[in-house]
């Protein structure tokens, strides 16, 4: 059966896990449609029926999908559940949010934070914190599936024609409402889909530090900014800079860890980078274990002479 990906986006563009999303689903399945709920969406269908894979994008309307609440687009999700073998979600905060409510009502196990596709019926997903690697085989008739994005490259956003259908919108029991946001923000890339990450580990010793160590180096680069869990329980950064296993994962170009020990929950959500490199004081430090390129220094030191030498 054909395979149904819940885009992410913005009413106009298609956010990046999507790309991700959809190599996974042409893994599964070779025939792939793109839901697209949103209100006046039309240029995120637009912009889905051009990637790369995609045969066809349906297209729901309705105000109540604008902000992209979960209680109605898994409405919306399950209106259409029938025509799929399998459907997927990108293992992001909404994603998270909606699937496992379209996995109850279809009354089937999801299958979480697919890393990799064996077959039809057979994933692999990470698990004690990227320490092993489970596979798993469902027998469901419909799969729902969260993918995690940095173990499938993205599908090309161009090069494709897919053909639209406008749906008819479900828009769920209506329980929930938006209210409003408070979104910060910042001239800098967004974390998950930025091609350098610079992070900075509880050695910055305050926020000040951090702050007039990083974000010059930051600026040059045209990096996005993380951070350990330490430092962020210690209060030298906020929540959503913090990449790891309860964080945000990550697998940039590039990613620069300065004054990170490399604890396993942070390995695990940055580990698949393309390129590691780490400065630690600490030769023991086991982030030299997962990094390309290392350097035994202070931080203190060493972050402003890498500064002036780019």
């Amino acid at each position: 059966m054909t395979a149904l990906v819940i885009a992410e986006h913005d009413n106009a563009t298609i956010k990046g896990a999507t790309l991700n999303t959809i190599t996974a689903a042409i893994a599964c399945d070779g025939d792939v449609h793109v839901l697209v709920a949103g209100h006046n969406a039309g240029a995120a269908a637009a912009a889905a029926a051009q990637i790369a894979g995609v045969s066809k994008v349906l297209h729901a309307e309705d105000a109540s999908f604008e902000h992209g609440l979960a209680e109605s687009v898994a409405a919306q999700v399950l209106a259409v559940a029938s025509s799929y073998g399998h459907i997927l979600f990108p293992a992001t905060a909404s994603g998270k949010n909606i699937a496992p409510r379209v996995a109850a009502k279809l009354d089937v196990a999801q299958v979480s934070d697919i890393s990799k596709v064996d077959s039809p019926d057979t994933f692999e997903r990470p698990i004690y914190a990227g320490n092993a690697i489970a596979t798993v085989h469902s027998t469901d008739a419909i799969k729902v599936i969260t993918v995690r994005t940095t173990g499938f490259d993205p599908a090309a956003a161009t090069g494709g024609s897919a053909a639209i259908d406008t749906v008819a919108a479900a828009t769920g029991d209506g329980k929930s409402t938006f209210i409003g946001s408070e979104i910060a923000a910042s001239d800098r890339p967004e974390l998950t889909a930025a091609k350098v990450i610079v992070s900075g580990g509880r050695a910055l010793g305050s926020g000040e530090k951090f702050t007039q160590v990083m974000i010059h180096w930051l600026t040059k680069l045209g990096a996005a900014v993380g951070a350990s869990r330490a430092a962020v329980d210690a209060g030298y950064a906020p929540n959503d800079w913090q990449v790891g296993q309860t964080g945000k994962i990550v697998a940039p170009q590039l990613y620069i860890a300065a004054g990170i020990s490399g604890a396993i929950q942070h390995l695990a959500g940055m580990k698949d980078s393309k390129v590691i490199v780490a400065i630690n004081k600490d030769p023991e430090a086991p982030i030299f274990g997962v990094s390309d390129y290392g350097l035994v220094a202070d931080l203190f030191d060493a972050v402003p002479e890498l500064t002036k030498s780019l």
